[in-house]
């Protein structure tokens, strides 16, 4: 990427949002305009008042700046990484490439196991996208048991990753002790595997959690590195019954309060979001999210719109990822077949990735996006004009759309031909419609109107 921008004469903070306080357009800035196309300045003052970050760790040298908020385009994250039971450094590796390849604009190293730091610096070496972590998965590596962690631990598993060029990171501050008794009775618990991990500990300690209590040396690491605060959903709903209850809302209030607390250090933050929400309380989730905590990013999890379909959950997830990106959602985090199933593959992050673009981009035509709305017309325009090349050009997936295409006309005349195998020359409405005389049309049309007048 291009040069990173000085820090300032007098001060002591390289954050992208003490940068845009202090008035200065970044290099990073001007490509996300560039990205965008919006007005640098714009991009300076929608991260000024913490509407949208840039995450940009200074230590990640292959990145290309990019931007969440929702003055820009919806966004869509992939989770990648290895498990102790499957994957390799080299699965992984190729999974981020294929990431890039289908549109993720970050990717989240979910790795546990013992080759998480390999696994990572490799990731990092060349991820032109935003990597981020959830730390807690790492520090669990460094003890026997959960309830050996302590918040030392967390802190330094924090500053090593900050330093290797962690973008942004997944911390689960706002599950509170007070709040555990709020999921007893749910169908189906804590499905949040940090906030797992978090609740266990508070429990056999009888102590607050670490990552509240120790939230400003949180900020501190990632003010040195500019590295964005992704606050956790430790406590999201992981199914259709939990919904919107009072475990869910306690915890998105903390996330306000520490929002706040981390704009007063100029640290980026983005607010993590349900997992499983009916239709029907979508857009109220998301102006709740936004209300409560001021207007910063909202980055989802689907969400999940019902829990019948395993296998299918790239599916009944984008229903709702589409629908909570029209209401202002900034960042999807995409779901893949195996959601609830297993360890995605190679292909899985294909479908999942696919799956989120439609939605993202069904979001951003619905919010006015004019660049959205200029890519449907065109690939319009290639259909209606019979030119099949140009279609798959413009294709989410062109390799998929020709290999469809060919399974029933493959022979190259069918490329010119004005119609295909569905309805065939005879019925196509579209090649009919072009062998309407509109002249013959009108005249017929006026004679009517003149006939009924009499």
């Amino acid at each position: 990427m291009q040069d990173r921008t000085v820090v300032p004469p007098g001060s002591d903070c390289r954050t992208q949002l003490a940068f845009a306080r202090e008035g200065i357009v970044s290099s990073e800035m001007q490509r996300v305009a560039d990205r965008e196309e919006l007005a640098a300045e714009l991009i300076r003052e929608e991260i000024a008042c913490g509407r949208m970050i840039l995450p940009a760790n200074v230590h990640h040298r292959a990145l290309d700046p990019m931007a969440i908020g929702r003055l820009a385009r919806v966004k869509i994250n992939a989770n990648i990484g290895s498990s102790p039971t499957s994957s390799s450094l080299e699965e992984e590796v190729e999974k981020l490439r294929l990431a890039e390849r289908w549109g993720a604009d970050t990717v989240m190293d979910l790795s546990t196991g013992k080759g998480i730091d390999a696994t990572r610096e490799a990731i990092l070496e060349v991820a032109s996208v935003p990597i981020g972590t959830v730390p807690i998965y790492q520090a669990l590596e460094r003890v026997k048991r959960i309830e050996d962690l302590t918040a030392d631990i967390l802190l330094e598993v924090i500053d090593h990753q900050a330093r290797q060029g962690v973008d942004y990171m997944t911390i689960h501050a706002g599950v509170r002790l007070e709040h555990l008794p709020l999921t007893q009775h749910r169908v189906t618990g804590i499905v949040s595997r940090g906030g797992g991990i978090l609740a266990r500990w508070m429990v056999h300690h009888k102590r607050e959690n670490p990552l509240y209590e120790r939230f400003d040396d949180v900020l501190e690491i990632c003010r040195e590195h500019d590295v964005s605060i992704s606050l956790g959903d430790g406590l999201r709903p992981g199914s259709i019954a939990d919904a919107s209850d009072a475990a869910q809302f306690a915890e998105l209030d903390t996330l306000g309060e520490l929002t706040e607390r981390a704009w007063k250090r100029d640290v980026q933050v983005m607010i993590e979001g349900p997992g499983h929400i009916p239709i029907d309380q979508l857009e109220a989730n998301v102006r709740r999210q936004q209300d409560v905590c001021h207007g910063a990013p909202f980055y989802t999890l689907g969400p999940l719109v019902t829990d019948v379909a395993p296998g299918y959950d790239h599916i009944t997830s984008a229903i709702g990822a589409a629908i909570v990106g029209w209401h202002g959602t900034s960042m999807l985090c995409y779901v893949t077949p195996k959601e609830h199933l297993g360890l995605p593959a190679a292909e899985d992050v294909k479908q999942g990735l696919i799956a989120y673009r439609i939605a993202a981009h069904a979001a951003d035509l619905a919010r006015g996006d004019r660049r959205a709305a200029r890519w449907d017309r065109e690939l319009s325009e290639a259909r209606f004009a019979f030119d099949w090349r140009r279609q798959f050009e413009l294709a989410l997936d062109p390799e998929a759309a020709r290999a469809m295409h060919d399974e029933t006309l493959a022979d190259d005349y069918f490329k010119s031909a004005e119609f295909c195998s569905m309805c065939g020359p005879k019925y196509c409405p579209m090649h009919n419609f072009r062998d309407i005389d509109w002249e013959q049309v009108r005249a017929v049309v006026a004679a009517r109107k003149q006939a009924s007048v009499r």
